[in-house]
């Protein structure tokens, strides 16, 4: 990608806090970006209020703030120091929640401010498993049967309605449903589901 000559400064929203032995690639990832953006003689503004990471040393960024990553401080910062754009992308959930109400509050807007690495569209896309799922099938990639639930009732009948072709799933009468929350990483909050077990209890996890 070539070097973008309309931006002059960059603001980097870190991870925040991470437990150490996880999360390590968001540190390593805002490094590395620190590192590469200097090179290309950006100056680079730095947001992450885990003072324990090895970004946050002195020599990686122009100006390292040490603060909470709420979009009431980033906007704060942002008027401060007049970044030419924002950087969400390498500090995992939080930056991008973060960033995204930026742009939803119109604070970015405000402050002319872009929005770079995804744009908010490319952002909800990746987090919406709905918006996901849409985005997969317009380009013609094959999916397994699955639905969006917000009660335990919308399982039962998301559920219903994965079943009502038995062809997906041969003739056997058991099978499994993977219930999972919108946003989780690893599989801690995930549960799995035979069609027996399918209740208003599935929701309690």
């Amino acid at each position: 990608m070539p070097r973008n000559n309309e931006l002059k400064k960059i603001l980097l929203i870190g991870s925040g806090p991470i437990v150490i032995g996880q999360g390590c690639e968001f540190d390593y990832s805002g490094v590395q970006a620190c590192k590469a953006l200097r090179e290309e003689g950006y100056e680079v503004v730095l947001v992450n209020s885990n003072p324990a990471t090895i970004m946050t040393d002195p020599e990686f960024a122009d100006r390292t703030y040490i603060e909470p990553i709420t979009p009431e401080v980033i906007e704060a910062i942002m008027e401060r120091e007049k970044p030419d754009a924002i950087l969400p992308t390498l500090g995992g959930q939080t930056a991008l929640n973060a960033a995204m109400e930026l742009n939803r509050n119109g604070a970015l807007a405000r402050h002319g401010v872009k929005l770079i690495g995804a744009n908010a569209q490319a952002i909800a896309k990746g987090e919406d498993r709905q918006l996901f799922k849409e985005a997969m099938l317009r380009i013609g990639l094959d999916l397994p049967r699955s639905g969006v639930a917000r009660s335990s009732a919308d399982i039962d009948r998301t559920v219903g309605e994965m079943a009502h072709s038995r062809s997906s799933f041969g003739q056997h009468s058991l099978w499994a449903v993977q219930v999972a929350a919108s946003l989780i990483i690893a599989t801690s909050s995930m549960r799995s589901l035979h069609t027996a077990s399918i209740s208003r209890r599935s929701m309690k996890f």
